[in-house]
């Protein structure tokens, strides 16, 4: 049977590498629309966890796991056999896509996961690659591998491969997976047809683009766009604390007009697994091809700026009651990069707490969604999250507030807490603070 009968038939095995925030929840959106599914990755903590039903990505939800496994049909299955990848009559590759000590793209992951696809890679199997990269790396990286697989194949014929951009957003409520508009772009075109044949089955809307570079380029045009809106609301909150104008109040007054403008907020710093990364995968490149990318190395610069900028308004607060960083005892409120998550990649605040420490300051964290700190590529602080009492927050110096999570009560943090550094804005309309409240 054909590959194209068995996706219109939903009787083709859908394989989803790397088994995480981007990967779990496609996993699920394929098993509801009637396929089996077989995942893979390397953790095995994460093979035994889904083989019990357990969510080990609890923004997302128990059941999003445990309703698999509680079907009992056989349609979900979890390894870490790598051998088994000819199984799938698709695999949906979704490794992460790291930057290396120079902020260079580190595709290590992907390299990898194309090497293990191409040893058991077989006629008939549909590749999609979803991790976010620049552009050609599907066809330079990927493609190269399969054609020499099994005595070599040709793509379009043999074997398909297309690029289908990840858009996944961590706790947010108004979409998901199922409901983001998906883009597939494919190496040639029937590999981008059949790939969106898949898709529709599973996604809400796919958009099918003209190739593998276009949706590639997409991805990080994307999320480029969004780290140089920060950037500029960065800066100008910097030069407008210096004119003692709240840049909260700019930024809502000025998104009363309906056109023209999209509200971006400033913050501590740059976190996740996109937004920080992204605009160094698409530099990168263009220095290959012999072009500057300035006004995106300029946001790179700002937005990275942010957490020596909170640290220097830390000290300030801190001299106003006459003491110094060195010797302080300062909680981080946040350890998360974004609100009602557990998700800490390339969380900012592992870069505060990192600079205080290194100042001399006694630092601790809470964050009701990370109990524990656990070894990253960048941080191992070895860490565990504080309780949040009064009889807590009074005991610090200062309290510096990093992620915004819907748990915390800011009228009571304000209450018991002594000195305030919010990089949030979540402390500017209380009605009467104890503390004294600083903005950064």
């Amino acid at each position: 049977m054909s590959l194209d009968q068995k996706i219109a038939d939903k009787s083709a095995v859908v394989g989803v590498l790397a088994l995480g925030y981007v990967g779990l929840p496609l996993i699920r959106a394929f098993w509801d629309a009637g396929f089996k599914v077989l995942g893979f990755d390397v953790d095995p903590k994460k093979i035994e966890m889904l083989a019990k039903g357990e969510n080990y990505l609890k923004h997302l939800g128990a059941n999003l796991v445990s309703d698999m496994t509680a079907a009992g049909d056989g349609r979900f299955e979890a390894t870490a056999d790598f051998s088994r990848l000819g199984e799938a009559d698709t695999v949906l590759v979704c490794v992460p896509t790291p930057l290396g000590p120079h902020n260079e793209p580190d595709l290590s992951y992907v390299e990898a996961a194309a090497d293990s696809i191409a040893k058991t890679l077989r006629p008939g199997q549909l590749i999609v690659l979803e991790s976010t990269t620049y552009p050609r790396t599907t066809r330079e990286i990927m493609l190269p591998r399969f054609e020499a697989a099994n005595g070599g194949m040709t793509c379009g014929k043999d074997f398909y491969l297309a690029y289908s951009p990840e858009r996944e957003d961590p706790g947010r409520r108004t979409h998901n997976t199922q409901s983001i508009p998906k883009l597939v772009g494919g190496i040639d075109e029937i590999s981008g047809r059949v790939s969106v044949d898949l898709y529709k089955h599973a996604i809400g809307e796919v958009i099918p683009v003209a190739s593998a570079e276009v949706a590639e380029a997409a991805k990080l045009l994307e999320n480029i766009y969004r780290a140089v809106n920060i950037a500029l609301v960065n800066e100008m909150k910097v030069v407008l604390a210096r004119m003692d104008i709240d840049i909260w109040q700019v930024v809502e007054a000025a998104a009363t007009k309906p056109f023209g403008f999209q509200a971006f907020y400033p913050g501590p710093g740059l976190g996740g697994h996109c937004i920080p990364i992204d605009p160094f995968y698409l530099t990168w490149k263009a220095r290959e091809v012999g072009l500057p990318t300035r006004f995106i190395e300029l946001a790179g610069e700002v937005n990275h700026a942010m957490p020596g900028y909170v640290i220097e308004q830390t000290t300030l607060a801190l001299n106003s009651e006459k003491k110094s960083v060195n010797g302080s005892r300062i909680l981080v409120l946040g350890l998360a990069y974004k609100p009602d998550v557990d998700d800490i990649r390339e969380s900012p605040s592992f870069e505060l707490i990192e600079m205080l420490q290194d100042l001399g300051a006694d630092v601790d964290y809470n964050d009701p969604h990370v109990p524990a700190t656990h070894k990253m590529r960048k941080h191992d602080l070895q860490m565990k999250s504080v309780p949040l009492t009064a009889e807590t927050l009074g005991s610090y110096d200062l309290v510096l507030v990093a992620t915004h999570h819907a748990a915390y009560d800011w009228e009571d943090i304000a209450t018991h807490a002594r000195l305030i550094v919010d990089t949030r804005g979540v402390t500017r309309n209380l009605k009467a603070p104890k503390a004294k409240i600083f903005q950064a």
